[in-house]
């Protein structure tokens, strides 16, 4: 296999699932704007959302996909299915439980959470609706985690198309008529994403039977008895248990990010949402692509003991985050008023909702590169089976970030929140790549000095093409005049990138240099 087009697979189809999640964002914006509903709203989804991070995509998949990978290395498909089954088995009793146990204690996690709010009753009703949402996502990443060791990555990627388009589909047309039922409209964005989750889930039934994966589940207490006793799942639950530490501090960050944005006033949490949304679209093209792709072929490199191929592929991967992750990084610092004004200033998101989000979106264009090079960095340790190092390095990082909070939020509000998130990043990538080299696990290929400077020279010409389109318009003025404002934007991007990849091929770097058999 192809580790370039795996990767661009992973890509294209996580462009379509942010291309429709910005699609998802814009008609809550423009619907809702910025207010203390869209607040409520951002922090009920974010509960079972955190916890689908920190469970189930989080400290299971670290703790599930590398021992899969090795099952299937070492013993065969008899043996991978066996584990499967049973992790299956004992994940779905699980979520049961967490099911029912955040529903009862829907009030007390959105306190815990967002003790701000101002509609604080409506946010514990919705996080109450969409709180099954975490056992749909949690079944889903195990199913991810099946098909993505045995190569098939194209469902997984796709998968979060179905909530984005459910979640629009949701607001244009149930929205109108939440009021007959004496709701606000924005419930009907819980509608949608509970549509949504069900819809991911059975979309992975297919895929896992081209591939003879179906888990069979066994739910019954003689059935559970046995898959608890299976060494596969007391092997995944070990390494669980550093990983969500690891994770919990990740989502601990995020979760004092929420309390402390709540206090910022209405419309606040909703803000950095969107440049939250804003961020993640290159992170999840470059850093989430590459990680699904590298994960299983580093597992399977660590079990057969190729110790040359593990770091050439940490090498590879790293390359590619700088080639990639530094423009991105500067079109978020230097052209983000028109991207936050062309995606989301048109009905209720005023002039000041842009301001905000254009702030928070700097911050996290400062530590881009490390938010995306650390999704590439940590599973050079998961697939040791190393989450120890991580964990600890997160916990410092947590730390910090809380620090830089209290010396930047005073002075910068929201934007000061992002600008912690990704100062803290560029530490906590920079830690692990340490980590890596001092181990022995990535030893840097010849030629980095001469590749970061041809990659710089190429960034600051397309940051020179970025700053001239910024200033070139009125991005806000332009709110009456939509299509204007997107033909320049999208000739201002497409210039930069041009510019971008010209330079890149004078210098030398040319695509046939990242082509990898996997």
């Amino acid at each position: 296999m192809n580790l370039l087009k795996a990767a661009s697979t992973v890509s294209l189809l996580t462009l379509a699932s942010r291309v429709t999640g910005l699609a998802r964002e814009w008609v809550v914006a423009t619907q809702f704007g910025a207010s203390a509903w869209t607040d409520a709203f951002n922090v009920a989804f974010r509960i079972p959302n955190l916890l689908r991070r920190l469970f189930a995509e989080g400290a299971f998949s670290q703790a599930f996909v590398p021992l899969l990978g090795e099952v299937k290395a070492r013993e065969g498909d008899a043996a991978t299915r066996s584990l499967v089954d049973s992790v299956a088995s004992v994940l779905a009793a699980a979520l049961l439980l967490t099911v029912v146990l955040g529903v009862a204690g829907a009030p007390a996690l959105v306190w815990l959470m967002a003790s701000g709010l101002a509609e604080l009753d409506e946010a514990v009703l919705m996080t109450r609706l969409m709180f099954p949402y975490i056992g749909f996502m949690a079944l889903v990443a195990l199913a991810a985690g099946v098909l993505n060791t045995y190569r098939h990555f194209a469902t997984p990627a796709a998968t979060p198309v179905l909530l984005n388009l459910c979640v629009i589909a949701a607001a244009v047309v149930a929205g109108p008529h939440m009021g007959a039922l004496g709701l606000h409209p924005i419930y009907a964005l819980c509608l949608g994403v509970m549509v949504g989750g069900l819809l991911q889930l059975a979309l992975q039934f297919p895929a896992l039977r081209r591939v003879g994966m179906v888990p069979r589940l066994a739910l019954g207490p003689a059935g559970l008895k046995r898959a608890w006793a299976h060494p596969g799942v007391r092997r995944v639950l070990q390494q669980m248990a550093p990983a969500v530490l690891g994770v919990s501090v990740a989502q601990l960050s995020l979760l004092i990010n929420t309390l402390i944005a709540s206090y910022q006033g209405p419309g606040a949490i909703s803000w950095l949402t969107y440049a939250d949304r804003l961020m993640e679209f290159p992170t999840a093209l470059l850093g989430v692509a590459l990680s699904v792709v590298l994960l299983p072929q580093l597992s399977a490199a660590q079990a057969q003991g190729q110790a040359q191929r593990y770091t050439d592929l940490l090498d590879w991967g790293l390359r590619l985050v700088v080639l990639l992750a530094l423009p991105s990084a500067l079109a978020l610092l230097l052209f983000a008023q028109p991207l936050v004004a062309v995606l989301f200033h048109y009905g209720a998101f005023t002039d000041t909702d842009v301001s905000r989000t254009q702030g928070a979106l700097m911050g996290y264009g400062i530590g881009l590169v490390g938010l995306i090079a650390v999704k590439i960095l940590a599973p050079g340790f998961y697939a040791r089976q190393d989450i120890r190092t991580p964990v600890r390095i997160a916990v410092v990082v947590l730390l910090l970030t809380q620090l830089l909070n209290a010396a930047l939020v005073p002075f910068f509000g929201v934007a000061g929140l992002a600008l912690s998130i990704g100062l803290a990043a560029m530490v906590n990538a920079g830690w692990l790549l340490w980590g890596l080299h001092q181990c022995g696990a990535w030893r840097p290929s010849p030629g980095w000095g001469v590749y970061l400077l041809k990659v710089g020279v190429a960034c600051a010409l397309l940051g020179s093409v970025l700053v001239l389109g910024a200033g070139s318009l009125d991005w806000l003025a332009l709110q009456a005049q939509p299509a204007l404002r997107i033909a320049w934007l999208a000739l201002v991007l497409l210039a930069a990138g041009g510019v971008y990849l010209a330079a890149l091929a004078a210098l030398g770097i040319r695509r046939s240099a990242f082509s990898r058999s996997g």
